[in-house]
């Protein structure tokens, strides 16, 4: 029936038709609401066993597939699949309104609310909508304050799980993503993708008084200092004022003899 196409179960509600009587049943549970599959644990209810066994995964902690570049581990094959995208920059899901990719359906799913400007998760204390009831959620601890998300060696908190998984690298000195073309590997996919930039030669982020582009913000915001004349970082010593950080730690170092503690900004 794979060759011939040949469908003969059809179901009597909607007209969806299968080539084996077991796909039409798990079908019309679609339809009767029934979840003959309960979990023993928290009696959550499914429609198939296999989705039951995954699901048993959550109370057993068991993730039996495994990425063979980073260890990290899942407990279903689909998620080691979407996982391995982040090695080899695989992106299948492209926007047909601006020709961006993603590694997910459901991130481009997200994306395609941009172009609709559809935000249907409003925060009922500051009216603030976004596209993701996950954006949502965590928009929602800037009013409560919560930071669930706890490092275990220094205590620092967090109020996302992005954020924290981005802090705990610092510890394990983890660089998951790493570039295909000089492999050099960061801990951080953001600086990944700013590096990248080195490669490409793409530099989008542009001066509008002198035409000057950079590839990173920061650069760019540095280099508008010489056009304002702005300068943030002041000597406490002597009054002496400079557009970088950098630019007061050697002067520190080189007027008034000890060693700079300004961060770079």
């Amino acid at each position: 029936m794979i060759h011939t196409g040949e469908k003969p179960f059809t179901c009597t509600q909607c007209g969806k038709s299968f080539n084996q009587l077991s796909h039409l049943n798990y079908h019309m549970m679609i339809h009767t609401g029934k979840k003959p599959f309960a979990c023993t644990q928290c009696a959550k209810s499914f429609k198939q066993s296999s989705h039951l066994n995954l699901h048993m995964m959550i109370h057993t902690g068991e993730k039996p597939f495994t990425c063979t570049r980073c260890g990290k581990s899942f407990n279903c094959s689909s998620h080691l699949n979407q996982h391995m995208r982040i090695h080899t920059g695989e992106k299948p899901y492209a926007c047909t309104q601006c020709g961006k990719s993603f590694n997910q359906s459901s991130h481009l799913n997200y994306h395609m609310m941009i172009h609709t400007g559809k935000k249907p998760f409003t925060c009922t204390q500051c009216a603030k909508s976004f596209n993701q009831s996950s954006h949502l959620n965590q928009h929602m601890r800037i009013h409560t304050g919560e930071k669930p998300y706890a490092c275990t060696q220094c205590g620092k908190s967090f109020n996302c799980s992005t954020n924290f998984d981005n802090h705990m690298r610092i510890h394990t000195g983890e660089k998951p993503f790493t570039c295909t073309q000089c492999g050099k590997s960061f801990s951080q996919l953001s600086n990944l993708n700013l590096h990248m930039m080195i490669h490409t030669g793409e530099k989008p982020y542009a001066c509008t008084q002198c035409g000057k582009s950079f590839y990173c913000s920061t650069n760019l915001n540095h280099h508008m200092r010489i056009h304002t004349r702005k300068k943030p970082f002041t000597c406490t010593q002597c009054g002496e004022s400079f557009s970088k950080s950098s630019h007061l730690n050697k002067h520190i170092e080189g007027t008034h003899g000890h060693i700079a503690v300004v961060s770079t900004s």
